[in-house]
């Protein structure tokens, strides 16, 4: 038996110098030692991606994950080392319910970090997609707080309106007079060519137009310039709020984020929904196939040989009681004896030492 087939026998719980007496046990027990040691340096690796989603540093990481595996392999060796055969398979399987119960929970807090690993590109995906939606839902609330940009942009086009009003009425005006001026008869006009009285009244009337439009223009665009530079100092406060909404939607990339976009994926898509199972699944029957094993395993040489060496140390204990007990008894029985008479000589001694005085 080489040091690797020791170290498994160690790891599945077995107590070695009996399973050396054993030969046709000495393989079992190394595979249910290799199912518990891969079992924890899985729970490892697993712990260990979880927390490197969370943290940079590479050490904390690793020095959690060795605890991790070291406290799961101590676990699941406990499970298959306490698990005893005995006579009734009934008796052995309410042994098991507990054991069977830690290790599916074992089982699926080391799956879900694996999943995560596994499902990687997919759950990546499924964040950025989320991402736009949280920044489209962050700009449309973010908006609905700044209703005054909406106020200052209707005043705008309430500026831009009057001044093109102004302006198709400057280019009426012109019209009119262009069609007296060059003899075109209209509604508005005399039909004659030529500067004549109403030419002059309605080149009056375009001056005016005109005159009236620039000013109004004129003013407008201030106050158009004016609205805009608020607008701006609005946009600037909406676009600072949206860059605060954007590093906390950037940030959301821990291990919470990532377990709920892959509740998201295993919810919307039937495939990524049982292929999730079955990773869960085989992590679940990898944690508890040592303990199937054992309950399935027939009451072999290794059990009758440990029965006998507990029942040993049992009644090599009972023993060393009943021998102690029986010191004991024998020492109370001898003062019990001796007393009496220790304390007639002390009543004697004292009363010579009275009588002497």
């Amino acid at each position: 038996m080489n040091k690797i087939e020791r170290f498994l026998i160690f790891c599945s719980g077995a107590y070695l110098p009996l399973v050396k007496r054993c030969p046709g046990s000495i393989h079992q027990f190394i595979g249910i030692g290799g199912t518990v040691l891969f079992t924890a340096i899985f729970a490892g690796l697993s712990v260990g991606y979880a927390l490197f989603t969370v943290f940079d540093n590479i050490w904390p990481v690793l020095a959690v994950g060795v605890l991790w595996m070291l406290m799961i392999f101590n676990l699941d060796r406990y499970i298959v080392s306490t698990l005893k055969k005995r006579d009734k398979f009934s008796l052995e399987f309410k042994q098991a319910i507990p054991r069977l119960l830690l290790a599916v929970l074992i089982a699926l807090v080391i799956a879900k970090p694996l999943e995560l690993k596994i499902f990687e590109k997919e759950i990546n995906r499924e964040l950025d997609r989320q991402r736009l939606e949280t920044i489209r839902e962050s700009k449309g609330q973010i908006k609905a707080g700044f209703p005054e940009i909406q106020q200052l942009q209707d005043q705008i086009d309430g500026l831009n309106a009057e001044i093109k009003s102004k302006e198709d009425f400057r280019n009426e005006k012109q019209l009119e007079y262009d069609n007296e001026r060059f003899g075109v008869k209209t509604g508005g006009t005399t039909g004659r060519a030529g500067i004549g009285i109403n030419a002059e009244k309605k080149e009056e009337q375009l001056d005016q137009a005109q005159q009236d439009f620039l000013q109004t223009q004129a003013l407008n665009r201030e106050k158009i310039q004016a609205i805009l530079l608020e607008i701006d100092q609005l946009d600037d406060q909406m676009k600072l709020e949206l860059d605060h909404q954007m590093l906390s939607v950037a940030s959301n990339n821990g291990l919470a984020a990532r377990i709920q976009a892959l509740d998201s994926l295993t919810n919307a898509n039937t495939a990524v929904y049982w292929a999730n199972l079955m990773i869960m699944l085989l992590f679940v029957m990898i944690e508890m196939a040592p303990i199937f094993v054992k309950l399935l395993a027939k009451r072999g040489a290794y059990d009758h040989l440990l029965d006998s060496y507990e029942a040993g140390v049992i009644l090599f204990a009972d023993e060393q009681w009943h021998k102690k007990k029986s010191q004991s008894d024998l020492r109370k029985d001898v003062f019990d004896e001796i007393e009496p008479e220790r304390k007639d000589a002390q009543k004697k001694f004292d009363l010579g030492l009275i009588q002497g005085k």
